[in-house]
């Protein structure tokens, strides 16, 4: 192949790959629509209190990957820690979380944001009893900022069977 050639092949590389990454870079961001920012009124650096003010705990939400992933990192006062990913799948217009914590706690949640509370549930499962139930959590920003949190054990028939957790989530200014 004559040097010509070959620059000229060069070349033409050179400004097909220049157009393939402005192309890359000149793309809408993809989740930055409405839906993707529904949860956002989550994000921040909290203090966590149960309902007669103790402290329980902080919570750290942020944004990840372009705005794509909601990723919590949860400290209890004692020893308990855990991690979620909460992102919006625009396939079936779904929130997602998956939880896994330090204690081997996993949970797998879907939902919706509806009147402004977030509601993620999961799949039906058997008590230690063998009742169906399954988990429900729910966040639900408040006129002054914070954000409350309730995660209960829900049964077939649709009625709490017990409250695991309910947090009152303050700004860590």
């Amino acid at each position: 192949m004559n040097t010509k050639l070959k620059l000229v092949l060069i070349i033409g590389i050179i400004l097909v790959s220049n157009q393939i990454i402005m192309a890359q870079e000149t793309k809408p961001c993809p989740c930055c629509s409405e839906e993707y920012n529904q949860f956002d009124y989550w994000i921040g650096n909290w203090e966590v209190y149960d309902t007669s003010g103790t402290k329980v705990g902080t919570n750290n939400i942020e944004k990840l990957m372009d705005g794509c992933i909601v990723k919590e990192n949860w400290t209890s006062t004692g020893k308990h820690r855990g991690t979620s990913y909460n992102f919006y799948n625009r396939t079936d217009k779904s929130w997602n979380q998956i939880w896994v914590d330090n204690q081997g706690t996993v949970l797998d949640l879907k939902g919706e944001l509806v009147n402004k509370v977030m509601t993620l549930k999961s799949a039906q499962t058997k008590d230690q009893e063998g009742n169906v139930i399954y988990h429900q959590i729910t966040w639900k920003l408040q006129k002054d900022g914070s954000v409350i949190q309730i995660w209960d054990v829900i049964d077939a028939q649709g009625n709490v069977k017990s409250n695991l957790f309910t947090g009152i989530y303050r700004k860590n200014n």
